[in-house]
């Protein structure tokens, strides 16, 4: 943007000066008010689109695909956990700031989220919109008195390099609605990502065809990856479900503790969002060890998870290093 504000200020200069074509007749007055006028009527920039996504991945995909035209805020930040996160007093002024409000959908923002924003009056795209949404897997938890949030379907759908490409189109098609002037510039980065999107799926499936479909077993935290097992042909295990705020049963610990060292799963890996204390739990109990860590629903601060794309190499490579 910064680029762009100052080809502005130097076509404006040229302009000045074309309007004064003699250096003797040029004075200090004139140049200024000619300079002032030109200034006036030229716009230096477009302000940029305010756009709201509610958490770290999604606000990666969005700023990625709007952009110099649009400015991303994002509710849930880095390693910060969704299915828990409470709204802020200083989310309802982004909230009120936004243009467009981007939202993951599938149950994936709790309710009070989704009552903020839906009461705001500002339009909302849901990324998820119209993807083939697995259903929620049958587990064996129980909810320690909390706002049951979740839906009826699994709203991990990031961990899906293809599906990810319906997702950035949603939200293309809604920066389109809301700045139509962009239109050709978001289609054009569209491409651009969806390109993308392929080159990592094709590495990722070259990646895990390297593992014998035997040997892909992985243990997490809680069941965010169906998505990225069932495009590679990958079972996930995990003591919590879809949302890390439902707590494990000592049943179903005392089963997957019994199923990991039957099935001698060697992937146990924890979380960026998620106390590790239960996956440890379970590696120590059944005589294995954590071999890493997975970022599941929120982007590294720094390092290799901070964008999407690089997110999904990390995993990848983590979860190849320990199932081999």
């Amino acid at each position: 943007m910064l680029c762009y504000n100052i080809q502005i200020v130097k076509r404006v200069c040229l302009s000045a000066q074309s309007l004064l074509p003699l250096e003797k007749h040029r004075n200090p007055m004139q140049k200024t008010l000619i300079l002032s006028l030109l200034l006036a009527s030229t716009p230096l920039w477009a302000a940029p689109v305010q756009v709201l996504s509610s958490f770290s991945i999604l606000g990666n995909v969005t700023q990625e695909l709007g952009g110099e035209r649009v400015q991303v805020q994002t509710l849930i930040g880095a390693n910060q956990d969704a299915h828990t996160y409470q709204l802020q007093s200083q989310d309802v002024k982004k909230i009120q700031a936004a243009k467009l409000i981007v939202l993951n959908g599938l149950g994936f923002e709790r309710a009070d989220i989704r009552r903020a924003t839906q009461n705001s009056g500002k339009k909302i795209v849901n990324a998820t919109q119209g993807l083939p949404a697995l259903p929620l897997p049958a587990h064996d938890h129980h909810h320690a008195g909390h706002n049951h949030d979740h839906g009826a379907y699994d709203p991990h759908v990031w961990h899906d390099p293809i599906l990810m490409k319906a997702y950035a189109a949603n939200i293309t098609q809604a920066l389109i609605a809301t700045d139509p002037a962009g239109k050709t510039y978001y289609q054009a980065r569209l491409a651009q990502y969806q390109s993308q999107l392929n080159q990592l799926h094709a590495w990722s499936q070259q990646q895990f065809n390297a593992i014998p479909v035997s040997k892909r077993k992985a243990l997490t935290a809680h069941h965010s990856f169906a998505y990225l097992g069932k495009r590679y042909h990958i079972q996930f295990y995990a003591p919590q479900g879809v949302n890390t705020h439902d707590s494990a049963s000592a049943t179903s610990v005392a089963r997957l503790i019994k199923q990991v060292k039957q099935e001698r799963i060697q992937a146990v890996l924890v979380e960026n969002m998620v106390n590790p204390k239960l996956v440890q739990q379970i590696a120590r109990e059944t005589g294995s060890k954590t071999q890493g860590m997975l970022y599941a629903d929120a982007l590294s601060q720094q390092g290799a998870a901070k964008t999407y794309v690089g997110m999904v190499r990390h995993n990848v490579n983590t979860l190849v290093a320990a199932m081999k």
